[in-house]
């Protein structure tokens, strides 16, 4: 369909946000689903109450998901300010306004039963938000959503989201009889009625935003012949976990990394292997480094509060030098924190958090994509350099839908089956190789492999000791690890140029927002450039060189730093980003950092704002106070 009223677009955002328990989480995963289908690149972020059961009608309540939708395939983050609300409450609107996530010309969709509740708070507080969003220039539309969804269904608690994801497909210009399938799709396991009311109100919404827009949006998908896929990355996870060949994964519960259990619970057994729900965190560590020291190959999954559990078994392992892969979805901390948003606060726990010198391989995903590959990669060092592996991802991954190739297990290191033929007269389970510090691994029941294990520091054969000379032996060869493997790293990659001025360095989820936002200051004349920093542990070879190449040089992460405008702090006491504090110790180099923790992704505008404030260019604004439409023509 096209027409005077169908705007085109490159690009835009959308949130849809509800009381918690009301659907909008379901309505933008089908949004996103319909997206991804017609060829749309998107990146999505969940919005999360922190408490499980929140009161109503409350700014703490509001639950939903931002979806950016674009018209290329790439898509890395989830953009700037959102250009369409959809809310099915004034605070839910509210919640997303304090969040300055909305741009002031957006264009607000909202259910319009609150302008005559029987209750006066809500209606005076309906009035009062309507008024703050066209004030700043938005455009309100009122829905009778309610209503609507009261003429097919006795309870629109249980339907209003199907009416409104209806209605946004006809926003967006998309196809119903695409919605239809991703709803059956997302039914799946309820009743052929349940299915029917949802494609129903789905249709009832889709025909009420094609009477009653006058102008509507077209994203149109570039063509390609590659085949695409969408998911989150902790689905990522999961099937990366099935293509590396992991035998088992043991785990506890705990947000946001649960749902990767969830999806290898219906498809691992399939692939011989096995999940284990322990009964606690320090169980699940203890089970998957049991069946890694049998010759399985086990990983666990949790968070920040899992990882401290785990703490005393992962010394076990380093000691020991029995292969595992930790993954840990980070979220905000400290203690239990802000369980349901994102921080990258784990670094240091990762790298330092265990008794004494405890030598890890630390690597951190950087995309949707890179979740599923890294497992292979992970489970190939733990198991050739029989060490620890922690792999760092985070709930923006975690939780987050994006758009992308298909994978190809051809691409997934392959892995050599164990070696269980007899060994040597004089083979010792710590036959440490002088230059690299690695050992043969011995499966117990191994012809000829019998031998002794303790958490003790122990000599080749071993048997524990105690003397100095044989300690420091010990605590050589396990750090010789990391060393042999840095020779083998390559040097990042730079987004942009080999020198200039600027220079950001990020890890993890944050690459997508910097190197936007790098693209934007480049396009502007600006010299900056940007790393991204995928071994944290070993570090990879040649930053020193490559800071060397720009006059200034800072981190971008989602911890926190003192701020040198704060009272009290000075540069002596100033304490940085996490992965600033790793850089400057190991290259001796100065450098900055822009650490926050606001408990959501940084926009690539609020970098750009960085940027532009490290160089002293102009306007130091974090972030924009309109988000534009980007018309690409009728």
């Amino acid at each position: 369909m096209s027409g005077p009223n169908l705007l085109r677009l490159s690009e835009h955002i959308v949130e849809i946000v509800s009381d918690a328990g009301e659907g909008a989480q379901k309505a933008a995963i089908s949004f996103a689903q319909v997206c991804a289908k017609a060829g749309n690149g998107l990146w999505t972020v969940e919005i999360i109450p922190s408490e499980i059961q929140p009161p109503p009608h409350t700014t703490g309540s509001a639950s939903g998901n931002r979806i950016r939708l674009a018209q290329r395939s790439a898509v890395s983050n989830a953009g700037d300010l959102a250009n369409v609300v959809f809310a099915f409450n004034e605070m839910a609107l509210l919640s997303r306004l304090e969040a300055g996530s909305i741009a002031d010309d957006a264009l607000i969709l909202i259910d319009n039963q609150w302008a005559t509740h029987n209750m006066e708070a809500y209606q005076n507080s309906y009035r009062k938000v309507l008024e703050m969003v066209r004030s700043r220039g938005g455009t309100v539309m009122e829905i009778p959503l309610e209503a609507e969804t009261l003429r097919y269904v006795e309870d629109p608690r249980r339907g209003k989201n199907m009416f409104a994801v209806g209605l946004l497909c006809a926003l967006y210009n998309k196809n119903l009889e695409t919605l239809k399938e991703v709803i059956q799709a997302v039914f799946k396991k309820k009743t052929r009625d349940v299915v029917d009311s949802a494609i129903k109100l789905a249709s009832a919404g889709y025909q009420y935003g094609l009477t009653n827009f006058e102008t509507r949006f077209d994203v149109p998908a570039l063509p390609t012949d590659t085949q695409k896929v969408a998911m989150n990355g902790n689905t990522a996870l999961a099937i990366g976990a099935v293509a590396a060949g992991f035998d088992l994964c043991s785990m506890y519960p705990i947000t946001p990394a649960t749902s990767a259990s969830h999806v290898l619970s219906e498809i691992f057994e399939d692939f011989g292997g096995f999940v284990h729900q322990a009964e606690d965190e320090i169980a699940a560590i203890g089970v998957a480094l049991g069946a890694s020291f049998a010759g399985k190959t086990a990983l666990t999954i949790t968070s920040g509060p899992g990882m401290a559990l785990k703490t005393e078994f992962q010394g076990l392992a380093v000691m020991t030098e029995i292969p595992l892969v930790i993954v840990d979805v980070q979220r905000g901390g400290p203690s239990t924190g802000l369980p349901t948003k994102i921080e990258q606060g784990d670094l240091l726990h990762a790298l330092f958090g265990a008794p004494g010198d405890a030598p890890k391989v630390i690597m951190a995903a950087s995309t949707i994509e890179e979740c599923y590959y890294i497992l292979s990669t992970a489970r190939k060092i733990a198991e050739e350099f029989r060490m620890l592996v922690i792999v760092l991802s985070d709930a923006n991954l975690a939780t987050g839908q994006q758009l992308f190739d298909r994978p190809g297990v051809s691409k997934t290191p392959h892995q050599q089956p164990l070696d269980l033929s007899p060994v040597g007269e004089d083979a010792l389970y710590y036959n440490w190789d002088s230059v690299t510090g690695l050992s043969q691994r011995i499966i117990p029941g191994q012809p000829g492999g019998m031998g002794v294990i303790t958490s003790l520091n122990h000599d080749r054969d071993g048997k524990a000791c105690y003397d100095s000379e044989r300690n420091q032996r010990a605590h050589k060869m396990r750090s010789r690890k990391l060393a042999a493997l840095q020779k083998s790293l390559h040097a990042p990659e730079l987004h942009g140029a080999e020198e200039g001025d600027l220079l950001l360095v990020g890890w993890g989820s944050t690459r997508g927002a910097i190197e936007e936002a790098v693209d934007k200051a480049r396009d502007e004349g600006l010299a900056v450039s940007s790393v991204c920093i995928q071994f944290l542990s070993p570090l990879p070879p040649g930053l020193k060189e490559i800071f060397s190449r720009f006059r200034k040089v800072i981190t971008v992460e989602l911890n926190y730093s003192d701020d040198l405008d704060d009272p009290l702090i000075t540069p002596e006491n100033r304490r940085y980003g996490q992965l600033a504090m790793i850089l400057r110790a190991s290259t001796l180099h100065d450098i900055d950092c822009y650490a926050e923790v606001p408990g959501r992704p940084f926009m690539p505008v609020e970098i750009y704002g960085e940027i532009q404030r490290q160089l002293n260019t102009g306007s130091t604004a974090k972030q924009p106070t309109t988000a534009t439409a980007n018309p690409i023509g009728n």
